[in-house]
């Protein structure tokens, strides 16, 4: 083949195509500077505040340790060791953990995969606000007494209005359920961006394992982060209104947090772990210089770990008085997921073997991780024992797996990326000697911190203590414990020092591939990441490709300039990356960021309980959403563009391989895992407070009243139905007048179902019967409330003439979550009136 044939593009492209993609990629000055949404520059905010925030989390375990460096110490007291203790739990699995992934995917995956940037920048960047200025004002109540002090898992009853009265416990609820909702948003933007922007040729069988690994990870918060959101909405909705779920002599249970919250809380491990395997299968193969052995291999280890992790949420319950055969189903699956991380634990091993280790910093990092992970992963095998775990339960043993597993399977790997993509973020590397001191105190500090503590609660020394008596028997491991605590400090010391002397991020000119890597976040660029979008042949193409860089740089591949005049990047197929149009994004906005911080004041008003002004800044957070919102459906502004190589693209898309649709079918995946956890609150609580439930068709609303919710819903869809065949012709009075119809149909269909509850006296603080029934319509009222804010926002598109038979992915984007929330509406009616009248 002629070589020129290879290129779309043969020739270089002028100096002006690359002039004008600086100007329209050049973040925002002075002041404005917030505004900015490059995923570098967002990527750095995130995973700069994620660090803070592990800084912060670290100086309160020096001070737990401190305390119980020796016995009987008077440091802190017991209220204020809880709340450090609460806080540290906390901010380590919330604030750190997976925000810090979370952000170095989005630092990371767009030029890994070429294209421009993340599909919606600007959910990007309120995400990071809206995170970092809650994470901050979370934080921060420490200094006022406010600070959580029930544990990072909160159990009630212990955490209800009875035994915690005042704001503490509030914070912790409102806070993490906001900040959860942050992790979705970037969440989404992870799963539709991994999936649809990739380079030409990047099919999913070429996809570096980081992808793969991040598409995981933003899956498995799609399916798990729900059920913490509704945990921590029941137990809120309990503390504020005293509706009962969780107290047993009213018809809860308290056992219902701890399935909802571990349900979430045993896979948050592996949706901590899975991005970091995915880093160590990166820097691996290149610190070899092997490809990585069984790539197919570890994708269905990644997988698999994703999909088995959900059956093992009883894991953390085997103390509470389940029957047997629950416990041995849940501890087989608790011993079957080791199976896929060995496989990749061999990957990484026979990678290894197959060429020669450079023991680079990154590198030490990496075997530090499989040294402590291998042995958290056996403790792990322990604890999935039942008797095992009955001895150990609440003791230091299980502190000492925890944290081999998530220190030793995160936070090193964490490090170990610092040290390997620092070069593709600032001007110069970290520095390699510096760098063997911070893993070599870090290595050595964390085994000698929390290697004693599986002896210690061998010796019966329980979690949650704040002092211990002298005469038991653990003070020379706790004085241990500590000094190791202190050596990871002072490597992480180090670190900073480090950071310091030699990262220079946003500066034009990086160090580059200085470890010869194979992957494309190496490429050369600036602020519009490459000069041009290459045609992906294999997995590691900068090693089997040659030249590719320097083609890249001359524009010889696609989309070389900026065709429509704004920022723009190449939309691929999701299976075999073909291109599909181009997508036009938005600029830096204030609007995101207003939104941010009006989410934030609202969540914080509301746990203080000044209402009205919380109300007000959550209408000003919609308010902004909205004004954002205006400005992403631009239409088919524009004639298809030729990206390169006699290729036209169209310029907008509707239907399903729309970038939006792929995000609005993502929100529904959310919010049927968020309704499903709901459900299965309902039938928990009937099962094990049979007595509170009616009986047959006893005390319950008669049938004419669900009948008549049913028939307003399925009637308000079958308008939206009408309305979407209307605008096939263009008929816009039309489309407004069923959208005008459907909104008072679906708000009226919620009327007759708590008229009904009304009429019988059931009241939602009577029992926990009650108490659910009146959760699930009031979560389908926040739905219609949501759909009906969409509804109207459609109308108003429509009148200011931007939906039409073309342009109408707002309008299919409403339809379907509209029809998505009327069948939710159906099967809740079916569940609270039919299940007692047919199963009672």
């Amino acid at each position: 083949m002629d070589r020129n044939q290879e290129f779309p593009n043969p020739v270089p492209r002028p100096d002006e195509e690359l002039s004008l993609l600086k100007k329209i990629w050049r973040p925002p000055s002075g002041w404005n500077f917030i505004t900015v949404v490059n995923n570098e520059y967002i990527g750095i905010f995130y995973v700069g505040t994620a660090f803070l925030f592990f800084l912060l989390a670290g100086v309160l375990a020096l001070l737990m340790r401190t305390q119980l460096a020796v016995p009987e110490n008077d440091l802190l007291g017991q209220d204020t060791y809880n709340q450090i203790f609460t806080m540290h739990g906390t901010i380590m699995m919330f604030l750190f953990a997976v925000p810090a992934v979370e952000a170095l995917g989005v630092l990371i995956l767009p030029n890994m995969q070429a294209a421009r940037d993340l599909p919606f920048p600007r959910l990007s960047a309120y995400a990071f606000w809206a995170y970092f200025a809650g994470g901050l004002a979370f934080f921060c109540s420490l200094f006022f007494d406010l600070a959580p002090k029930g544990g990072w898992f909160m159990y009630p009853p212990l955490t209800s209005y009875q035994f915690s009265p005042g704001d503490n416990s509030d914070f912790w609820l409102l806070g993490i359920g906001f900040i959860e909702i942050t992790a979705i948003a970037a969440a989404i933007e992870i799963v539709v961006g991994v999936l649809l922007n990739r380079a030409p040729g990047m099919s999913l069988d070429k996809m570096p394992i980081y992808c793969w690994a991040m598409l995981v990870f933003a899956g498995m918060i799609m399916v798990a982060f729900p059920a913490v959101i509704l945990c921590t909405a029941l137990l809120e909705l309990e503390r504020s209104f005293e509706w009962p779920f969780f107290v047993a002599e009213k018809g809860g249970d308290p056992l219902l947090w701890q399935h909802l919250f571990w349900f979430f809380g045993h896979p948050e491990v592996y949706i901590i772990f899975l991005p970091a395997a995915g880093i160590v299968s990166m820097i691996i193969p290149t610190m070899v210089r092997k490809h990585l052995v069984g790539y197919r291999l570890v994708v269905l280890a990644l997988v698999g770990t994703g999909f088995l992790s959900f059956a093992l949420w009883v894991h953390h319950m085997f103390a509470v008085g389940l029957p047997q055969i629950s416990m041995s189903y849940f501890s087989a699956a608790s011993m079957a997921v080791s199976v896929p991380s060995g496989i990749q634990v061999f990957a990484w091993i026979a990678t290894i073997a197959a060429g020669r280790l450079k023991l680079t910093v990154p590198a030490l990092f990496t075997l530090a991780f499989l040294f402590i992970f291998v042995l958290g992963g056996l403790t792990g095998v322990m604890v999935a024992i039942v008797p095992f775990d009955w001895q150990v339960h609440d003791t230091y043993f299980v502190v000492a797996h925890l944290h081999y597993v998530l220190f030793g399977g995160m936070v090193f790997p964490l490090f170990g990326v610092f040290y390997y993509w620092a070069p593709y973020a600032s001007t110069k590397p970290l520095s390699e000697k510096l760098g063997r001191w911070v893993c070599g105190l870090m290595f050595i500090g964390f085994n000698t911190a929390f290697f004693p503590m599986h002896i210690t609660g061998l010796l019966g020394m329980p979690r949650r203590v704040y002092t211990y008596s002298a005469e038991v028997g653990w003070d020379t491991l706790n004085l241990i414990s500590t000094f190791g605590a202190f050596l990871i400090g002072a490597g992480v010391l180090v670190f900073l020092v480090d950071l310091i002397r030699n990262f220079r991020p946003f500066r034009p000119e990086k160090a580059g591939n200085v470890w010869d890597a194979g992957t494309l976040e190496w490429l050369p660029g600036g602020d519009y990441a490459m000069r041009s979008i290459p045609i992906v042949e294999s997995r590691e193409p900068l090693w089997d490709q040659p030249n590719l860089a320097e083609d890249v740089e001359a524009g010889r591949y696609y989309l070389p300039g900026a065709p429509t005049g704004a920022r723009e990047t190449v939309v691929t197929s999701p299976i075999d990356a073909r291109p599909l149009y181009i997508l036009q994004m938005p600029a830096g906005s204030w609007f995101p960021v207003l939104a941010a911080f009006g989410t934030a004041a609202f969540f914080l008003l509301l746990t203080v309980k000044v209402v009205v002004p919380a109300l007000f800044f959550g209408v000003f957070a919609i308010a902004m959403i909205i004004r954002w919102a205006w400005e992403t459906d631009p239409g088919p502004s524009h004639p298809p563009v030729d990206i390169g190589g006699g290729i036209k693209l169209p310029v907008y898309v509707t239907g399903p391989m729309s970038h939006s649709r792929w995000a609005m079918v993502v929100l529904m995946i959310v919010s049927a895992s968020l309704f499903a956890c709901l459900i299965f609150s309902y039938y928990f609580l009937w099962t094990v407070a049979p007595g509170f439930w009616p009986k047959g068709g006893e005390s319950l609303p008669e049938v004419a009243y669900p009948l008549a919710a049913g028939g307003l819903s399925a009637f308000s869809s079958a308008a939206i139905a009408y309305a979407s065949h209307a605008l096939k012709s263009n008929r816009s009075w039309t489309v407004r007048l069923a959208l005008l119809l459907a909104v008072p149909l679906l708000v009226g269909a919620l009327v007759p179902e708590l008229w009904g509850q009304w009429q019988i006296g059931l009241r939602p603080t009577d029992s926990g019967y009650a108490a659910i029934v009146y959760t699930v319509i009031s979560i389908q009222g926040f739905f219609v409330t949501v759909v009906v804010i969409m509804g109207l926002y459609t109308f108003a598109r429509s009148v200011c003439g931007l939906i039409n038979r073309e342009r109408r992915a707002t309008f299919d984007n409403t339809m379907l979550f509209w029809h998505y929330t009327v069948v939710q509406g159906l099967i809740a009616l079916a569940v609270v009136h039919l299940s007692p009248r047919f199963l009672g």
